[in-house]
This record gives structure tokens, sequence and C-alpha cells, in this order.
């Protein structure tokens, strides 16, 4: 296990956030949901060429933003075009 692992916020959209960023990055995977005490979805661990990250049902105190940063590193032009198009989509739980 990594010593740090990022969590991202959402307000209820953490299940949809994991399966989009497992669906960008072709080595990623989504773990098992954890349910809170009302049995919804609380946080969602996810992987992404093996580093742990988690998404986080918070709820709307505060908005998923551009100020978390990921680097990633590419080959090539086709490989920064390739992610650059995926990740700058606007999936709903962005809005």
């Amino acid at each position: 296990m990594q010593k740090i692992t990022p969590f991202l916020w959402f307000d209820n959209q953490a299940e949809e956030a994991a399966n989009f960023y497992a669906a960008v990055f072709k080595k990623a995977k989504v773990g098992k949901p954890v349910k809170g005490p009302d049995g919804k979805v609380m946080v969602v661990p996810f992987e992404i060429d093996g580093l742990e990250f988690t998404a986080l049902n918070g709820g709307p105190q505060f908005k998923f933003n551009e100020s978390v940063s990921f680097v990633v590193h590419c080959k090539d032009q086709d490989e920064v075009d390739y992610y650059w198009d995926r990740l700058t989509c606007r999936p709903s739980f962005r809005s």
C-alpha cells in the first residue's frame, strides 16, 4: 500500500467518477464501493497504473474543481492527445 492516497471529493458522483477514470486509463481498476450507514455509496477506491485513489461522496460543501492536478507522463504527442481529449470532456460529475 502506498503511503499517501489522494481523495477526490464529490457530492454524490464518486462511483461515476471512479468508473470514468478507469475507462480513460488502460491500466486502471475500480475497487468495491464502501457504503455508509444509510446504504448509499460513501467511498470508491480505484487504481491507475498502480497508484491508489479514493473517490469520496462528501456532499455539496466543496465542488470538484481544477485545483486537483494529475501529471500523466506520455511517450509522444498521440498519447498526450488521447488523454487531453478524454480528460477535458465534461462528465456530469464535473458540472
